[in-house]
């Protein structure tokens, strides 16, 4: 356990709890995350709330929220949980070698990933990290082929496969002074086939009977947003990680809801990935660690957090 110099306890289990909740902004995702009982993680959140003496989080029966010492905390939390994983390896020699093949999603280019990426090399240098940036449902079909062995992606609600990184719902984003036509379909900026915030917008607008049409398609995410700011149409998009530039279209666009999306971490069979360095027992997989490093900064993905 780790000690502030006012002899509070601040258990890294609880931390684990902690990011877990600020991450999702749901006590039940978290708990199904972490693989604990509901209770389970407002006791531990409650013990790390007694420890600093302030309330981490601002909670009703409708939404979580932090609070500016949860806030806080969030890179306290991380910065533990850091240093703990590099004195375990250090202290079992469990450091993880080889080669790791990462695919992440399209929406994490404008987020901060890179500095996770960045801090994971620095902290395990042996591992070969091969990252490879795609549509969410190709990166799921490259991890099903045995050609990924981490990936960090969207599913749609009703699919089961992955470990839950937060959930989030869809919005509709443009430019901030585009305007809609109600007698014209709707122009769709949008990501090509598998992509699946593109299934949902269609399938949505089809749902309300509302018509629309492909006004740009690409690839990228730059691409994407590029469009979107010239007024070309809207997006369908994660509210957690609207571009610089956009903003959520009001309610006043007459635009169908969309549902919502959870960004999951998916690992390909074991085995496939990266190993721990020789001679280790029981050391973790280079894709274990990176998992790890991820889930501990996740809001950084989210929000941009520092």
């Amino acid at each position: 356990m780790f000690r502030d110099s006012l002899g509070s306890v601040y258990d890294p289990v609880q931390l684990r709890t902690f990011l877990a909740v600020a991450q999702t902004l749901s006590f039940t995702q978290a708990a199904r995350r972490l693989g604990l009982r509901q209770s389970t993680v407002s006791q531990h959140v409650r013990r790390l709330e007694d420890a600093t003496g302030r309330p981490l989080f601002t909670r009703d029966t409708h939404s979580v929220e932090l609070t500016e010492a949860g806030e806080a905390m969030l890179g306290f939390a991380r910065r533990i949980l850091e240093v703990q994983e590099q004195a375990a390896s250090y202290f079992t020699g469990a450091r993880p070698g080889g080669r790791l093949r990462f695919g992440a999603s399209e929406d994490f280019v404008l987020t901060r990933l890179t500095d996770i990426l960045e801090s994971f090399r620095r902290g395990h240098p042996e591992v070969d990290l091969e990252l490879t940036v795609e549509l969410s449902g190709t990166l799921h079909e490259r991890l099903d082929a045995g050609k990924l062995d981490l990936v960090l992606a969207k599913r749609r609600p009703e699919d089961p496969r992955g470990e839950l990184v937060w959930h989030d719902d869809l919005v509709w984003i443009g430019a901030p002074r585009l305007r809609l036509d109600p007698g014209l379909p709707v122009p769709l900026i949008v990501y090509p086939p598998p992509g699946i915030t593109r299934a949902l917008a269609m399938e949505a607008l089809e749902r309300s009977g509302r018509p629309w049409r492909v006004a740009c398609t690409s690839g990228s995410l730059n691409g994407l947003v590029a469009a979107a700011r010239a007024g070309l149409g809207v997006m369908a998009h994660s509210r957690g990680l609207v571009p610089p530039g956009l903003v959520r279209l009001p309610d006043r666009a007459g635009l169908p809801e969309l549902g919502s999306v959870d960004f999951v971490l998916r690992h390909g069979e074991r085995g496939a990935g990266a190993r721990g360095g020789r001679g280790t027992r029981g050391a973790l997989s280079a894709a274990d660690a990176l998992a790890a490093a991820i889930l501990t900064g996740g809001d950084r993905l989210q929000r941009g957090r520092g």
